[in-house]
């Protein structure tokens, strides 16, 4: 059986490689080697986003939405908070509130409208 820990820690290296690959070089694990860094979330790098990574086959999304809420709310940034998840063997998916979602579809809306005009 796989320690969670190490589970865990292996989403996030994962994680931030699949942002790395989608052209996101600054996205990295934050260190918890050392005692905690002031970072909750579990990746950094992707600016405006609060990143919980879970890598697990069974999910209660939501309580790791609300863990991410809580935890970004905590730090105070007004970060958009996600959960980037996945299973063994399948895609990475992100969830997030819907009233998140809107702020960043008007932001895209805005943005296609700048270049249609």
């Amino acid at each position: 059986m796989i320690n969670s820990k190490s589970k865990g820690k292996r989403g996030e290296l994962m994680w931030a490689k699949f942002c790395r690959e989608q052209g996101y070089d600054n996205v990295r694990r934050t260190a918890q080697f050392c005692g905690k860094t002031g970072d909750a979330s579990d990746c950094v790098g992707l600016p405006y986003i609060y990143q919980e990574v879970k890598n697990v086959e069974h999910l209660n999304i939501h309580n790791a939405v609300a863990q991410a809420v809580r935890d970004s709310t905590a730090e105070n940034k007004g970060n958009i908070p996600i959960v980037a998840h996945k299973k063994n063997r399948t895609s990475w998916l992100v969830t997030l509130r819907a009233e998140d979602f809107f702020t960043i579809y008007r932001e895209f809306e805005c943005s296609k409208s700048d270049t249609d005009g």
